[in-house]
């Protein structure tokens, strides 16, 4: 699932792209904002995989606030003028859509992502930025050794921190590289690289032994290329 936000102070614009959202399984719209300040906020409280960004906002435009991103989603430029379209580009965009937005066109852009063409460049990250007491932290996977869900916290342990964050196991797990991450139960992900051994019920890690879920006993030991009796 593509979680996605619209930022767009046209109350039509933001009907037309609602509805082309709601035709498209692959796409979930968290939040409509009118301007900048409200989507930065969005930001920091959501893990956003896709921006359609209008450009002429009131305030802070839409290019502006872009570029104040340390490490923005995908976007998706939504405008009715084409002067912006060079200088977008050099932004990185996915596309740039010109108002009024046919069904048709807006497709066309969401399927460069779905068919990975974009996400390609998420893959090949080699951290994830953790907001934790009012900061963002970078966090490299190669140092994460165990995520526990506390409700609706999580605790992020690596080699030399723990760090706490509002956030679900759900939205972690999608977030984090399936080759390098395994969820062991419901309240825990565990690194591959940081297992030591596999016994009884338990995953033994660099730091904590884990209980492994019954729901997640023969996803964790085909890993060993074994199963339970």
């Amino acid at each position: 699932m593509i979680k996605c936000i619209i930022v767009e102070d046209e109350r039509l614009a933001q009907k037309v792209l609602q509805a082309h959202i709601e035709k498209i399984t692959e796409l979930e719209l968290t939040s409509v904002c009118n301007n900048a300040p409200e989507a930065q906020n969005v930001l920091q409280n959501h893990i956003i995989d896709l921006i359609f960004l209008d450009i002429e906002l009131p305030g802070m435009n839409g290019l502006h606030f872009l570029k104040t991103l340390p490490d923005p989603p995908l976007v998706i430029l939504t405008t009715a003028y084409v002067d912006y379209a060079i200088e977008s580009y050099e932004l990185n965009v996915v596309d740039y859509l010109l108002k009024p937005i046919s069904f048709e066109r807006f497709s066309k852009a969401i399927n460069k992502i779905i068919e990975g063409r974009q996400l390609t460049k998420s893959a090949e990250k080699d951290h994830i930025y953790i907001k934790s007491n009012g900061k963002f932290f970078k966090v490299d996977y190669a140092d994460i050794i165990y995520i526990e869900g506390m409700k609706d916290y999580l605790k992020i342990c690596t080699t030399d921190a723990k760090l706490v964050t509002l956030q679900t196991m759900n939205e972690m797990e999608k977030l984090l590289p399936a080759d390098q991450f395994i969820r062991v139960h419901k309240s825990y992900i565990v690194s591959l690289a940081r297992i030591k051994s596999i016994y009884g019920n338990n995953i033994e890690t660099t730091k904590l032994i884990i209980p492994i879920g019954v729901n997640y006993k023969e996803k964790v030991m085909q890993l060993t290329g074994k199963k339970f009796s």
